[in-house]
């Protein structure tokens, strides 16, 4: 890419649902292009990917969605500029009753093989492939780790009360709408204020109670880290068998240990804070973690 090209951004979806024949996924018919192709669109300034991907697929298919699975990310150019489009895999729960118009006048519900043969471009067949090797999805988990709360040093009381600083409260009403993505039906966190108080808007939004497990907390002074990584691991699988959909605030010196104890496997799980992580679930086997 030449130096200062500006980036085209934009974000869409393999919209999914389960029918008598087997799963069906949403292709969209663009007059202006004239192609069949996976629905997708531009990023508003700030806007995340991910919020841009659900809001895309409602508005070109009038999908509504739950995102589950990165799919591969695609970069080509269009109008003379690179453009980069972010996937994910998402289960359709209303498909409402869509209207044609200027931008997309048709939609087809197909299997995948069929989509695959009659989109426009490889690389939506690419991501339609990459979307058929994937095994039914169970359950998704929004897991995050607590926002700014300062610093322990400058805190006189106990470290578990405190409290989110001005950037945090900013960070978790970011988050919000990002874990509301997955629909979740229980929101857990970990004892410590910080973290409940990163799951307050999310709550607020989706009308749930915060429920408090010292399974998420991270080791006390003295406390063994692989136990504690166990016992988050351990309740992170226990939401994911249950199905559906949750949302969990934990904290950074337990989050990495308990992934790659999910995950089978060594990795970078650190995550920022106010950061977080998209995991889905094959029945009781972590399937995908998508770093947000």
């Amino acid at each position: 890419m030449p130096e200062g090209e500006r980036v085209i951004r934009a974000a869409g979806g393999v919209a999914w649902r389960q029918a008598d024949g087997g799963v069906l996924v949403c292709l969209v018919h663009r007059p202006r292009y004239g192609d069949w192709s996976l629905p997708k669109g531009k990023l508003e300034p700030g806007e995340h990917p991910l919020l841009a991907a659900v809001r895309e697929v409602a508005e070109e298919a009038d999908v509504r969605a739950v995102p589950q699975v990165r799919l591969p990310t695609v970069r080509y150019r269009s109008e003379g500029r690179p453009k980069v489009v972010h996937y994910w895999s998402m289960r359709a729960v209303d498909t409402g009753g869509f209207q044609p118009d200027t931008e997309v006048d048709g939609i087809r519900w197909l299997p995948v093989g069929e989509a695959a043969r009659l989109v426009s471009y490889p690389h939506d067949a690419e991501v339609l492939t990459a979307f058929a090797a994937l095994p039914p999805v169970t359950a998704t988990v929004a897991l995050v780790r607590h926002a700014q709360a300062g610093r322990r040093g400058t805190w006189s009381g106990p470290d578990s009360a405190r409290p989110l600083d001005e950037t945090g409260r900013a960070q978790a009403h970011a988050l919000a709408p990002l874990v509301a993505l997955v629909r979740p039906t229980r929101l857990l966190s970990a004892s410590a204020r910080r973290c409940v108080q990163t799951l307050d808007p999310a709550a607020a939004l989706l009308d749930l109670p915060v429920e408090v497990t010292g399974d998420l907390d991270e080791p006390r002074p003295g406390q063994d880290p692989h136990e504690r990584a166990l016992a988050a691991a351990a309740c992170l699988a226990e939401l994911a068998a249950a199905g559906g959909a949750a949302g969990a605030c934990s904290q950074g010196r337990v989050m990495p240990g308990a992934l790659e104890r999910l995950a089978g496997r060594a990795g970078d799980f650190t995550t920022s804070k106010g950061g977080g992580w998209l995991l889905a679930f094959a029945a009781d086997r972590l399937l995908a973690a998508d770093r947000w």
